[in-house]
């Protein structure tokens, strides 16, 4: 029997993705086959295509991609929960459950990790490979490029519960990206009285007032600090989703009392910023991250189903898979929105 080939992009290394035909390989009696119709970009994958790795490292050749929706093509032998023609998503990371930190509550600090489009072939590919257990199904009818979002949605879910927002909070959010578009959303569910968005690019600021925001600022031509002193009390959560040392200290600054800090966007891995401790024991900050997506999904699914969060306006380029290194080059068009692969 001849064997089945699909198209993949292909990381080879340090700036280096083609896209090629490359052997599909054979299903465990566990896993379940998906033929993929989108695969979101992440910051993350922009990371390992310019040589950073992810959430965890990357070795070359490897394909990336690991915000995917599809249909499933075929299943092993012992799968059960899902059948060929059923429209699912997947959970890319896929832990061992028998370390250390599997069993003491911290699943996402596996010891033992698998990261599909990471650590083994993700979804910018016709075809993408995961255990029965990492797969769930979506509604019939539900648009799958919204689908793809499954995956950041979980990850934003894990960070809105580390903020502690409480009814009647204000929280400023840092970065009108599709991560902190769904952050501003997150945050007015989860009962924030003022969620106040700063970000320099206009039409991002206009679309955080339709999607829930109460104030926006433009941080390269007004004064933060300033415009949230004479608007609230206090700033109870700041939420830094631009992945930047300086935005990440403008964070620690423009934080109340008794706020939380999230460090939510991926600052490069060289880089760092002074942090003064008085800063921190003077307005008692708890300063946290957070990392991937612990016990999220089957919400994030749920979230997906009742349309909690607008999604659609988010994504602002769809491109096919052979157009994938100018996803991950072109920051013109990375700026605009949520870039999707079709395939």
């Amino acid at each position: 029997m001849e064997k089945r080939v699909m198209k993949a992009a292909v990381y080879r290394g340090k700036e280096e993705i083609r896209v090629e035909e490359v052997p599909v390989r054979e299903l465990k009696e566990n896993e379940v086959m998906i033929r993929v119709k989108y695969c979101g970009v992440c910051g993350t994958d922009v990371h390992i295509y310019h040589g950073d790795g992810g959430s965890s490292a990357v070795t070359p050749p490897l394909i990336p991609g690991h915000e995917f929706s599809g249909i499933v093509e075929a299943v092993g032998e012992k799968v059960t929960a899902v059948a060929c023609g059923d429209p699912v998503t997947g959970d890319p990371n896929d832990m061992c459950g028998e370390c250390y930190f599997c069993k003491s509550g911290k699943q996402h600090f596996c010891t033992n990790n698998i990261g599909i489009g990471t650590t083994r072939d993700g979804g910018f590919a016709e075809y993408v490979i995961l255990r029965e257990k990492q797969v769930y199904k979506v509604p019939e009818g539900m648009d799958l490029m919204e689908a793809a979002m499954a995956e950041p949605i979980s990850c934003c879910l894990h960070g809105i519960d580390l903020c502690r927002i409480q009814m009647g909070s204000t929280v400023l959010v840092m970065g009108g990206g599709p991560i902190g578009m769904i952050m501003l959303q997150m945050a007015k569910l989860a009962g924030a009285a003022k969620v106040i968005l700063s970000e320099p690019v206009a039409e991002k600021r206009e679309m955080a007032l339709r999607l829930g925001a109460i104030k926006t600022i433009d941080p390269l031509n007004e004064d933060v600090k300033e415009m949230l002193d004479a608007y609230c009390d206090n700033v109870d959560v700041v939420i830094e989703c631009v992945g930047s040392v300086r935005t990440q200290a403008d964070a620690i600054r423009f934080a109340g009392k008794g706020a939380t800090v999230m460090f939510f966007g991926l600052a490069a891995l060289e880089e760092s910023f002074p942090l003064r401790p008085d800063d921190v024991f003077k307005k008692e900050l708890t300063v946290t991250s957070s990392f991937i997506n612990p016990y999220t999904f089957e919400r994030a699914i749920q979230i997906l189903e009742t349309g909690q969060i607008r999604l659609k306006e988010l994504i602002t380029t769809v491109l096919p898979l052979e157009e994938i290194e100018k996803a991950l080059t072109d920051e013109t068009c990375r700026r605009a929105g949520k870039v999707m692969i079709r395939l």
